[in-house]
């Protein structure tokens, strides 16, 4: 067994092609092939079933997997170490993400990063908020932001609140009001976000003793506002979502203090590598600045 048959492996699970992952790793698709069947022979069983719709794990595969994970996670500490220790910087972190953070952080934050570590990097997954947390549990991902609260196995570090607002057609009798109420809300068909998107209307809607009219879920943030918009009903959504509606739909503050708390999630922030400790500090010092412009990324 080696480590390159393991990165192999993983690699072709992550992709779910032997092609994509040859291309990947600089290597021929026998060569990928070969590594995979070599070790199957050594542990005596399949971990990877290959059909028409693809490549997937077997039960045997899933089961070693999330070892060979983390012997591949410890091993790129270690990388990390010995160039921190030879006055070098480099690594690679994995992050799970979701749009709205996608669009409003990652962009910024990873400029300034690269600029000073050009060396380190930074691949996103994308998803919702059952993906992210699966990913973490799983290793891979090294961590992901999160709606707070998440599993209590994980470790968390809060970053922001983000406020719920209301989002109305502009031609909606309640668009006259500043503010909106949970009473006028409860007669209308709302638009939600699939409840594997979120964590936090669902619970306000509770904590309000509001039964929501649910008219129809959508993943996707910007098909709920296009639904607004064409008033198929109104929405509520997290205030980072809604950097960019259209004129005709109108955004209206919630009765109340209510918001999303999000943060990132670990299985342990003792054990991630030093390039990722940096990246979240970097991310701290990010949001915690009034302005990009005053952050010093060169410490």
């Amino acid at each position: 067994m080696s480590l390159a048959k393991f990165e192999i492996f993983s690699t072709v699970v992550e992709l779910g092609s032997l092609t994509e992952a040859s291309v990947k790793l600089g290597l021929t698709q026998s060569a990928v092939s070969h590594a995979l069947a070599s070790l199957e022979s050594e542990w005596g069983f399949s971990i990877l079933s290959r059909g028409r719709s693809g490549i997937h794990l077997t039960s045997n595969g899933e089961l070693v997997l999330q070892y060979i994970r983390e012997i591949l996670k410890w091993n790129e500490q270690m990388v990390q170490q010995i160039a921190n220790i030879n006055g070098l910087e480099v690594g690679t972190i994995r992050i799970g993400t979701f749009s709205s953070v996608s669009i409003q952080w990652l962009p910024e934050i990873m400029n300034y990063f690269n600029e000073y570590y050009p060396s380190i990097e930074i691949k996103l997954l994308e998803g919702d908020y059952n993906e992210i947390e699966h990913w973490i549990s799983s290793g891979a991902v090294d961590f992901g932001f999160l709606s707070l609260p998440t599993l209590k196995s994980f470790e968390v570090i809060p970053l922001k609140k983000d406020r719920m607002l209301c989002i109305l057609p502009d031609k909606h009798p309640l668009t006259q009001l500043s503010e909106i109420n949970f009473e006028q809300i409860k007669g209308e068909m709302l638009i939600m976000p699939k409840k594997s998107c979120d964590n936090d209307v669902r619970r306000i809607c509770k904590e309000n003793n509001m039964i929501p009219n649910v008219k129809f879920e959508l993943a996707d943030d910007q098909a709920i506002i296009s639904m607004v918009q064409n008033g198929m009903g109104i929405s509520i959504l997290p205030e980072m979502v809604l950097y960019r509606v259209p004129d005709n739909v109108r955004i209206l503050s919630l009765e109340g203090d209510h918001y999303r708390s999000i943060g990132i999630a670990a299985t342990s922030f003792k054990n991630v590598s030093p390039a990722v400790k940096k990246f979240i500090t970097y991310i701290q010092s990010w949001l915690n600045e009034s302005t990009q412009d005053n952050i010093n990324f060169s410490q």
